[in-house]
């Protein structure tokens, strides 16, 4: 991988890592409904301008029945359910547990597309569920039982918690729905078509619900900025530098991003917003990163060889 397109990388990382600060500041003002529909026309609507500009054609009266309901399972239930999250969970919470996509891609592409699901990826899925469970405190780690978590730290595993973790949780499942459904419905659908396609049929989606929801407060200045960076950046922007770097690098490496995006998350909030979170919730991600190293099939050494670094071989 080049350093330009390393550099593309990490700016996809940041950019999606920042899409849960966004949610995080204007949820409470906007509600989960007003903020989707906003991101979803305003996005659709930029990616429209500039597939226009670049003189590419996109056909969306075609499979506009199949984008319908893609935008419904990728981007509309997904969206609100995160953003409904976020009502409660900081934004680093909630992406570390949006860091689950991929080991729920693998079990619903074992149920519905009938992908084997090997022992490694068995093994993966189990040390997966158990960093949620860790994330969540589900599972306690004895040996912190002393240590200092820091003010804001720590998560009560009770009631308003769990409501909005399962939220989260199923904002991943919705994402792993949608990208099997895609898989087998918009095949011959081009990427600028799908990303359009779906983000369009979201906001026709959730704009009832959301004229329907008005918002709880007056729309700020600050709110109608992280508004319109939610949706140029990390959602028009973002799809723009993906489908570059699918092209130019290919899905494997493309595929790292998984890995950076959590991180990013944290870096965001806590820069930005204070946020803080305990050694439990860094022990789980570590163990979610690592599951999804089994599940997905990547090993690090490709982020490593992706930077231009060399790895490092036992001699024999």
């Amino acid at each position: 991988m080049k350093p330009r397109d390393l550099g593309l990388l990490f700016i996809l990382a940041a950019l999606w890592g920042a899409s849960f600060l966004y949610i995080r500041i204007a949820v409470p003002v906007l509600g989960p409904f007003v903020l989707v529909a906003a991101r979803t026309l305003i996005a659709s609507g930029a990616l429209l301008l500039f597939v226009f500009a670049s003189g590419r054609e996109v056909n969306l009266r075609k499979h506009w029945k199949q984008y319908l309901i893609l935008g419904a399972l990728n981007s509309a239930i997904p969206f609100v359910l995160i953003a409904a999250a976020e009502e409660v969970l900081t934004s680093s919470f909630a992406a570390i547990l949006n860091a689950t996509t991929p080991l729920f891609s693998a079990v619903v592409a074992a149920i519905w597309l009938r992908d084997r699901l090997t022992l490694p990826r068995i093994i993966g899925l189990l040390i997966g569920l158990c960093g949620v469970s860790v994330v969540v405190g589900l599972i306690k780690l004895p040996f912190l039982s002393g240590v200092d978590a820091g003010e804001g730290a720590l998560f009560t595993p009770s009631g308003e918690n769990l409501i909005a973790v399962a939220f989260s949780l199923g904002g991943a499942l919705f994402y792993a729905l949608g990208s099997s459904y895609a898989r087998v419905a918009l095949k011959d659908a081009s990427t600028y078509a799908l990303a359009i396609g779906q983000q369009l049929a979201a906001g026709l989606i959730v704009l009832p619900l959301a004229a329907t929801h008005p918002p709880a407060a007056a729309l700020t200045v600050e709110v109608a900025a992280v508004v319109l960076a939610l949706a140029l950046l990390s959602t028009s922007l973002a799809y723009l530098i993906y489908f570059t770097l699918l092209a130019r690098v290919g899905p494997t490496n493309t595929l790292t991003v998984t890995f950076l995006v959590p991180f990013f998350g944290i870096f965001w909030g806590a820069l930005l917003l204070n946020e803080h979170i305990g050694w439990e919730q860094f022990i789980g991600l570590l163990l979610i990163l690592g599951s999804l190293t089994l599940v997905t099939g990547f090993r690090p050494g490709l982020l490593l060889r992706a930077a231009g670094t060399p790895v490092l071989r036992k001699q024999t």
